[in-house]
């Protein structure tokens, strides 16, 4: 099934022509309009800033931009503490302190690939929108240097811009992964304004995935160990009831074993 495609266009927010040639440059990649941040007719604009790739909505003032920081923040303190979230996804992925091959096939903005890497297991991030792709390759590339963070990256985290199920049915035998991770692109019913806006745009820019449970049942014929769902917390099951769950106070992780 086609996913929704956005009216958007990639601008630069300064004049400086270094960063309005990668502006066209993208724009050609990406096969949308190369047009000034203020141009009518446009839902949201993808924009190199000197610093950065962020996604931002039009028309929109209140709503800051979106961009993928691995450094500073919430990702940072992530990384360094990882606390009951990076237990609970460490429990759910079956982590017991050896490395695990984990395709992480809806990799989104990275938030759970990079905490998966930063226990010790080795994941091949899938994502098949090109913006949202764009924006993870940005966060990694700055990332790439950072004494911290940088080696988890460069050795842990591998970028793949493509459709997991195509990605997944490539995969030799002895590549199988032992877990595949899905978090599906649906409605979240949350208060969190920074959530309402990373997915506003992101669904703008990606769409839902009304084929996740197509994506689930190739996940199952690959995945050696497990298949991981993340939902919200009171949502209904993606296919079918998993063989145990692990539940927080918003999400939960449902678990399906291949064996």
């Amino acid at each position: 099934m086609e996913r929704a495609v956005v009216s958007l266009a990639v601008c630069v927010d300064s004049d400086r022509t270094s960063r309005r040639s990668a502006a066209h440059a993208l724009a050609e990649r990406f096969g949308v309009p190369a047009a000034a941040l203020d141009s009518p007719g446009f839902e949201a604009f993808l924009v190199v800033t000197d610093d950065r790739l962020e996604l931002r909505a039009a028309n929109a003032p209140g709503m800051g931009p979106v961009y993928v920081d691995f450094l500073t923040g919430a990702m940072r303190r992530r990384q360094r503490e990882p606390g009951s979230a990076g237990q609970m996804i460490a429990r759910a992925v079956g982590y017991k302190g050896q490395p695990l091959r984990i395709v992480d096939a809806t990799a989104g903005l990275g938030r759970d690939a990079f905490l998966l890497a930063g226990l010790g297991c080795t994941v091949t991030a899938v994502e098949r929108s090109p913006i949202v792709a764009a924006l993870l390759a940005d966060g990694l590339r700055r990332a790439a240097d950072d004494p911290e963070v940088g080696p988890i990256l460069r050795d842990r985290l591998l970028l793949v811009e493509a459709d997991a199920r195509a990605f997944l049915e490539s995969l030799s035998e002895t590549n199988r992964p032992d877990v595949v991770y899905i978090d599906p692109m649906f409605p979240h019913r949350t208060k969190s304004a920074l959530v309402k806006k990373e997915m506003r745009l992101c669904r703008l820019a990606a769409g839902d995935d009304p084929d996740a449970d197509e994506l689930f049942r190739v996940a199952l014929t690959v995945a050696r160990s497990r298949v991981v769902v993340k939902r919200r917390l009171r949502a209904p099951v993606l296919v079918r009831e998993p063989a145990f769950s692990y539940k927080g106070r918003a999400v939960r992780f449902d678990v399906y074993p291949c064996r």
